[in-house]
């Protein structure tokens, strides 16, 4: 499934009849968790009978102008956020199991999801229409994406996204994409980390960008401009709206900034090594350590692993999360545990004499792991393919 943005081009009015679309995708969304703490919705049929009775309900008349397949995948993000909710209670997950809660309509953010119906693309696909009962109207198409590559009926759903800088128009297309690449005939284990984003086996490093670090104190202004414009108690002035706007988009290009490094650090380590090895880290939990909290989030470990997924599965590259037990203690050249704490950044081994940078130790050691882990899952394949001869 690949996901092309397109920045929707329209006017003042229309923009309004979108958020009218997103409010009411938002309330059927709340309207279908209500249903299920209520006793009335058990499974995912029953929320869609209940998106029908909202539709019909005249004290809502605004959830009947809603296409009815907008109404159908609003409810199934409900069902969605139920599910998890049961799941995280049966794997007995530590802590808060993520029960269902009741979102509220943010001005910056929000969507509306239309499956086959409820909008129609122009013939050169650069305009789209949405024909449900908000009558948004024609919108431009604004981006470098090509959708006549893709038949129209490849395009599964449309997904109509708020943020602080516009509207966009996501397409969910239906295609399984695969890219060819030359065999490198290299394999590589990865260290993240604060110093440096990341430390390969052989000693390479690349610098942490601290793209939030480096935005610190515009964000500080701006929030502060917030602040003297706040007023308790009272309706809050298009200049306090103004501020909060600017806020709001910097922060974005924050988020922008750091998803882009991820991704373009990501694609180069998939397409120049045959395996890549990395630690299975659990960022949810390193986050409660307050005095480093900023710097992980900042850091966006999280972001680049799933990046490094996803590509290793388009470029047919394989990528093998190990746990990070002892990484950074044990030693790469004989093995023996070599106890050091966090501030201790480089590695020498009492026992074989052995010294390298402490992340370069921990990475060759991820890579052993890497390596040791896909040859247990190719014994384990050997031996299913010889009980089924």
């Amino acid at each position: 499934m690949l996901v092309y943005e397109s920045k929707l081009k329209g006017t003042k009015e229309q923009y309004g009849r979108l958020d009218e679309a997103i409010r009411t995708a938002l309330f059927v969304r709340n309207a279908c968790i209500r249903s299920w703490m209520d006793g009335e919705s058990k499974s995912r049929n029953d929320t869609y009978k209940y998106c029908k009775v909202l539709a019909d309900n005249p004290e809502f008349p605004w959830a009947k102008r809603l296409n009815s397949q907008a109404r159908q995948a609003s409810a199934e993000r409900a069902w969605a956020s139920i599910n998890r909710f049961f799941d995280n209670c049966k794997k007995q997950i530590p802590g808060r199991k993520g029960f269902p809660k009741f979102k509220k309509n943010h001005p910056n953010h929000g969507s509306v999801e239309y499956k086959q119906s409820g909008y129609k693309l122009s013939d050169d696909r650069k305009y789209i229409t949405f024909t449900d009962g908000f009558e948004a109207g024609l919108f431009r198409l604004w981006g470098t994406r090509d959708l006549h590559y893709y038949q129209l009926n490849q395009i599964k759903r449309v997904r109509v996204v708020r943020r602080a800088d516009g509207y966009y128009a996501q397409f969910l297309i239906d295609h399984n994409r695969v890219e060819k690449r030359e065999p490198t005939n290299t394999t590589i284990g990865l260290d993240v980390g604060l110093n440096h984003f990341y430390t390969d086996n052989n000693g390479e490093t690349v610098d942490n960008p601290t793209y939030l670090r480096k935005s610190e104190r515009k964000l500080k202004r701006l929030q502060k401009r917030v602040s003297k414009k706040f007023k308790k108690g009272k309706p809050q002035s298009n200049n306090y709206k103004k501020a909060k706007q600017r806020l709001a988009t910097k922060h974005l290009q924050v988020s922008r900034q750091r998803k882009d490094f991820a991704v373009k650090t990501a694609l180069c380590v998939v397409r120049s090594n045959d395996l890549v090895a990395y630690e299975d880290l659990k960022v949810k939990n390193m986050v409660r350590n307050h005095r480093l909290a900023k710097s992980i989030s900042d850091v966006s470990w999280t972001m680049f692993r799933e990046w490094i997924e996803y590509f290793g599965k388009v470029y047919g590259v394989v990528t093998v999360a190990v746990p990070p037990h002892n990484t950074s203690q044990d030693c790469s050249n004989c093995g023996k545990k070599v106890i050091k704490s966090l501030s201790t950044r480089t590695h020498k081994c009492p026992h074989c004499g052995y010294v390298a940078d402490r992340d370069e130790n921990a990475a060759r050691n991820i890579l052993e792991l890497g390596l040791r882990t896909v040859g247990h899952i190719s014994c384990q394949n050997l031996e299913a393919i010889n009980l089924q001869n």
